[in-house]
């Protein structure tokens, strides 16, 4: 009997925390839905938009019709420029560079960048020929989708410098076992179902970023984008065409920034590759979604950055709790998720850096 009372007053007190819990966060959400802010109402409805599981939440508190007039209000317009890589000299030794740069003893440099919602990690590889990707292939089937790896054991168990997320996949039990759209591998193509909105984005046989339109493609198409572009290593991730609401892919195009009304997209974590005119690539990782008490990188945030980094070409990658960055041996940036805060989601492809 006492045993029974035991159990009976700590499922009463968890009872009691999950409830209290709950209705706090509601009155919080109702607060910031009903005031009088209108920034922080669009902060919150695009915001809620990119998420995976919590979209639900904007149609909870707004009508459709609000919906539509806050994504309005904080957009991107569709940037349809292709990519012009002969902006990107890469110098026969880019190691032997002319600026007055400071690299460490890997051609890296990492720097710290604390915005007014996010905090962020910006990797700088001299040497683009250094950059490839690496999966999990051969993948999973829908029903065992369990086959994800983390950052590090992507780069590690590949013998790899540094690494970040790839592209978007199945995020179903967040297992990270299938990817999404087309993957290619050091030269393979490992897996090719286009969807709606997919971008390709990745490095040619040059070793020069390639952020193609492939929205819809047949299988067909998507190869022979491949290889004519002689695209060596992609992934993909969705555009504003495509069937999620906010998802964007190309930030900066031939020095171009793409356009946008207001932030151009809510407040996330955010993961994106861009390219200077030298050729060095960048890794972009921010964090957010309450991580260090930071909400995140808007996509203004994130074009900005790339901007000043000298970005000729820049994407944004599959971000929120994907978001992560390896180097040397530990996590520079970590999945903002509470049981993965100290290594990522489980995930099918990266970007790395050979040692």
């Amino acid at each position: 009997m006492k045993a029974g009372k035991v159990i009976g007053r700590i499922f009463l007190v968890l009872g009691s925390f999950i409830v209290v819990t709950a209705l706090g966060a509601h009155l919080t959400l109702y607060t910031i839905c009903n005031g009088p802010s209108e920034s922080a109402k669009q902060m919150f409805v695009t915001t809620m938009l990119e998420t995976g599981a919590l979209k639900f939440l904007a149609k909870w508190y707004f009508s459709e019709e609000e919906i539509e007039q806050y994504t309005q209000s904080n957009g991107m317009i569709h940037n349809d420029a292709e990519v012009n890589t002969d902006l990107i000299v890469i110098s026969d030794d880019p190691e032997a560079s002319d600026t007055e740069e400071e690299f460490d003893e890997n051609g890296i440099r990492i720097d710290e960048i604390t915005g007014r919602t996010f905090f962020a990690k910006m990797m700088v590889i001299k040497d683009p020929s250094r950059v490839t990707s690496t999966t999990i292939y051969p993948w999973s089937d829908l029903n065992h989708s369990k086959d994800g790896k983390t950052l590090e054991e992507l780069v590690t168990e590949g013998d790899y410098l540094a690494g970040i997320n790839g592209g978007e996949y199945e995020s179903s039990g967040n297992w990270g076992g299938r990817p999404k759209g087309v993957v290619v591998c050091q030269g393979e193509i490992q897996f090719n179902q286009p969807e709606n909105g997919d971008v390709l984005v990745g490095f040619s046989k040059e070793h020069k970023l390639v952020i193609k339109d492939i929205s819809n493609f047949s299988p067909e198409n998507a190869q022979k984008v491949v290889e004519e572009n002689e695209i060596m290593d992609a992934v993909c991730f969705k555009d504003l065409n495509g069937t999620d609401n906010n998802h964007f892919t190309k930030l900066i195009v031939n020095g171009e920034a793409t356009q946008i009304t207001g932030s151009g997209s809510g407040a996330n974590p955010r993961t994106a590759i861009g390219q200077r005119a030298d050729g060095a690539v960048l890794f972009l990782v921010c964090d957010g979604r309450g991580a260090s008490g930071h909400l995140g990188a808007t996509a203004a945030d994130v074009i900005g950055i790339m901007q000043d980094y000298g970005a000729v070409n820049a994407a944004n990658l599959d971000g929120g709790s994907s978001s992560s960055m390896y180097y040397n041996g530990q996590y520079e940036m970590t999945s903002v998720t509470l049981y993965y805060s100290t290594s990522s989601w489980r995930l099918p492809t990266a970007f790395v850096v050979t040692k």
